[in-house]
């Protein structure tokens, strides 16, 4: 649905989204293996669902700046800015407010950063706190009854959220959806879990909320219309509640089934998804291959230190095992510099990550967000730290160079070529192999998708296999992929790895985030593009 405000001034409205640092988890350095097409790693969902909330009387323009700066011709076409973000964008979110107000123009920041802490955006003009709802409305009559800055800044508090069956869907028509890594999608918000660094239960409750499985499949429809072969789901947790998932889980397999699988699906869960062999088994019958996992830490002391004891219901590697066999990776979230760690801690994480085989993991190291149960800890023990005297924000049990040291020892064993391929190689024969044998979708095997491949596979061989410093480690398992026509999960290895590889190498040169939350060093103001505005 859109806003129930009926404007009686036309509008013009400039949605930016920052840009993310690099991280492990966003893969920039593989973007270029895709040719020009990728330029982002997933489209921001919250600011598109705004967009797509907003008086369809207003014009609106959409800019992620992943993909490219917004310029000067944009700010100077809008009557007002809107803006979202997290707090590892804090930086870029106030550079935006920056280049906004040069040309005059106000700005409404909302998202989870300035909703946990609006103390962070002092020059923002309004500020959206809370979720969609009464204060999105009160935003909109405000931004069509009076032109400008205000003279002070404004606070909007929602006071009654939108439902998430009343949610809009994603203005995707505003973005290229092929120009992302990956497509998103959202059915739920919140979890039921309260992780003692996680800010999600106090910015989204514990009660997960829902959509219904026809939005969520109607919005599928327009990201495959759009020509995304992937799709993410951004949940909190999508197994928050297990109910509502296994009625979603039924109506996508009925589309997926309809529609010959024209799409491959991946979430992030809680490890104890591994207990319920219905929803896995549903889930590979859905056509997910990808589960994201916070594991955190192979240590049981240390997942009860941090109230993580869902992990602790079976082992980790029967849990890890468990998901392999319905055929999806795994993917871990593991995390340094626990109170908890001690002298052999990176040993114990190194020795994890060879017994479970699992190829892709975030090693970062533990940043207090803000207003979480673990900040609110170190403050009452005087351990937070200001930003940007570290590379996090705490003082650590263990020194700062042992911490730092860890999390170094971590990422070169993990992310050393021929170790990562190892792990690959393993889950192309014992957790691919377990997939269904998905029939032949008119849309995946699109003229335009078998090019694209083609354009994909001559530039990973040139790059990796010819030109690339690994190129041996490469072809041990490129050689059999090529004979036997394995051509996608060969892709997926050799696209994955070279981002891990590389960015396992900037932070060894001291150029790479060691953590993905903490806020990102000021960007250098965006530069304008005399391309012509769109």
């Amino acid at each position: 649905m859109r806003t129930p405000y009926a404007p009686a001034n036309p509008r013009r409205v400039l949605c930016v989204f920052p840009r993310y640092a690099p991280s492990f988890g966003t893969f920039q350095h593989s973007y270029p293996l895709f040719g020009r097409r990728v330029r982002a790693f997933m489209p921001p969902q919250g600011l598109l669902v705004i967009a797509n909330y907003l008086p369809p009387s207003w014009e609106i323009r959409f800019i992620d700046e992943s993909a490219g700066p917004a310029r000067d011709a944009d700010f100077r076409w809008a009557d007002a800015v809107l803006a979202s973000g997290m707090h590892i964008q804090r930086a870029q979110i106030n550079d935006i407010i920056r280049r906004a107000h040069a040309w005059g123009k106000p700005v409404v920041l909302g998202g989870p950063s300035v909703s946990g802490c609006p103390e962070y955006y002092p020059d923002a003009d309004m500020l959206h706190l809370g979720e969609l709802g009464d204060a999105t409305d009160r935003i909109v009559e405000y931004l069509d009854t009076h032109r400008g800055r205000p003279s002070r800044q404004l606070r909007f508090e929602t006071r009654e959220r939108l439902p998430l069956g009343d949610f809009p869907p994603p203005a995707y028509h505003l973005i290229g959806i092929r120009e992302y890594f990956i497509a998103s999608i959202q059915f739920s918000s919140g979890c039921p879990y309260t992780c003692e660094f996680c800010d999600i239960p106090a910015l989204y409750g514990r009660n997960p909320r829902l959509k219904t499985p026809a939005q969520v499949l109607a919005e599928l429809e327009q990201i495959a219309a759009g020509g995304a072969t992937s799709v993410y789901f951004v949940d909190d947790n999508f197994i928050g509640n297990q109910k509502a998932t296994v009625d979603l889980l039924g109506h996508l397999i009925a589309w997926q089934v309809e529609r010959r699988y024209p799409l491959r699906f991946a979430c992030e869960a809680t490890l104890n998804i591994a207990k319920n062999e219905r929803i896995l088994a549903m889930m590979r019958e859905a056509g997910f291959i990808t589960v994201f996992c916070g594991i955190e830490t192979p240590e049981p002391h240390a997942l009860h230190f941090m109230s993580k004891d869902q992990n602790l219901r079976m082992p980790l590697l029967e849990a890890v095992r468990r998901i392999n066999a319905h055929g999806m990776e795994v993917v871990s979230g593991i995390i340094v510099g626990l109170d908890t760690d001690g002298p052999d801690t990176a040993d114990h994480i190194i020795a994890f990550i060879r017994a479970s085989q699992i190829p892709v993991l975030t090693i970062n190291i533990l940043y207090a967000l803000p207003k979480t149960p673990l900040w609110r800890r170190l403050e009452a023990e005087g351990r937070l730290l200001p930003d940007g005297e570290q590379e996090s924000n705490i003082v650590f049990k263990l020194p700062y160079e042992t911490v730092l040291a860890t999390w170094r020892k971590c990422i070169t064993v993990a992310y050393e070529p021929d170790a990562l391929y190892d792990r690959f190689a393993y889950n192309v024969a014992q957790t691919f192999s377990n997939r269904l044998p998905y029939p032949t979708s008119p849309q995946r095997a699109s003229w335009r998708n078998v090019l694209m491949g083609f354009g994909m596979l001559g530039r990973v061989i040139w790059r990796i296999g010819i030109r690339g410093d690994y190129r041996r480690t490469f072809w041990r398992l490129a050689w059999p992929a090529l004979r036997a026509g394995r051509i996608e999960p060969l892709l997926h290895v050799a696209v994955v790895s070279h981002h891990l590889i590389q960015f396992t190498r900037d932070c060894l040169r001291g150029i790479g985030e060691s953590s993905f939350y903490a806020p990102a060093a000021p960007a250098a103001p965006a530069q304008s593009s005399t391309r012509a505005a769109g």
